[in-house]
């Protein structure tokens, strides 16, 4: 399938943070970043809660994580996140609309960042953005939530981030 990198993020990325309140270029290109490394911008959607769930690849563990430890303090943000979801669908099966709902999953991405406080301003090289991916996205190992992060892990997102998002806006190295 895949996305095209301006599409995400002026059709969903874009609108989302504006809703959530909290748009920035910082914010947008993070996001952008992240769904590239995680799933090549859509082109490997995964459909595992252990190696994570739609564009983001997000586990259902994290995904409970974020609802149970993050919202639940913040019900301005919670409502807000809510509000993306599918009405029915998502007290059906709420971890589907992390593969089924990109505004959905967005919201959810940018959670999972935003619990930990980042401070993103508006102009960021890919190694920083690698640099917050790597420091508080990429848990693979769902017991702990920790890894220690290498230098590999931050090439591998520069490299996507230049392979599937610089293509037409190139970032500082």
């Amino acid at each position: 399938m895949g996305i095209y990198a301006e599409d995400l993020r002026e059709f969903i990325i874009r609108p989302t943070l504006i809703l959530l309140d909290d748009w920035s270029e910082g914010v947008e290109n993070l996001l952008v970043g992240t769904a590239a490394q995680e799933s090549q911008l859509g082109y490997r959607m995964q459909a595992s809660n252990e190696t994570g769930l739609g564009i983001y690849r997000i586990s259902a563990h994290t995904h409970l994580e974020v609802w149970d430890k993050y919202l639940v303090t913040d019900p301005e943000s919670a409502s807000r996140v809510r509000g993306l979801a599918s009405q029915q669908q998502f007290l059906k099966s709420p971890h589907n609309e992390l593969i089924s709902n990109l505004s959905y999953s967005t919201a959810i991405a940018w959670m999972i960042y935003k619990r930990h406080e980042v401070n993103i301003a508006d102009c960021f090289s890919s190694t920083e953005l690698a640099k917050l991916w790597a420091a508080y996205y990429c848990h693979r190992d769902v017991q702990s939530h920790q890894i220690e992060f290498t230098s590999s892990h931050i090439e591998q997102f520069i490299d996507s981030y230049e392979k599937f998002v610089c293509v037409n806006k190139p970032l500082a190295a």
